[in-house]
């Protein structure tokens, strides 16, 4: 009969359930978008990822941007962030991994 102790068991769950979670790849963006009120609506965000080509999944406010969760033209995951006043694309990811950003953007 074998016998688990019930730590072990706690932790090789844990470790299971980490390495299925995907690898978000926000961290701390910071878009400098200021106050909410001087923002472009979602719908002029969607038209513009929609130019890009994009079918969006979901548009969500995260800190002081617009992220977009779409998938593009070749059906890539993406990850996009999107300055809420002027709209534009300042970084993207997929799977995690940094695939655009925008010249100058530290953020």
């Amino acid at each position: 009969m074998i016998r688990y102790r019930p730590v072990s068991i706690i932790a090789a769950a844990a470790l299971a359930v980490g390495l299925a979670t995907p690898v978000l790849a926000d961290g701390d963006v910071v878009c400098g978008g200021g106050p909410a009120e001087n923002w472009q609506p979602e719908n002029k965000l969607k038209k513009e990822a929609w130019l890009e080509g994009w079918e969006i999944l979901k548009v969500q406010v995260e800190g002081d941007c617009y992220e977009v969760y779409a998938r593009t033209e070749q059906g890539q995951a993406i990850e996009a962030f999107f300055h809420p006043v002027t709209l534009k694309k300042l970084v993207v990811f997929r799977r995690g991994q940094e695939i655009y950003r925008v010249k100058g953007f530290t953020g």
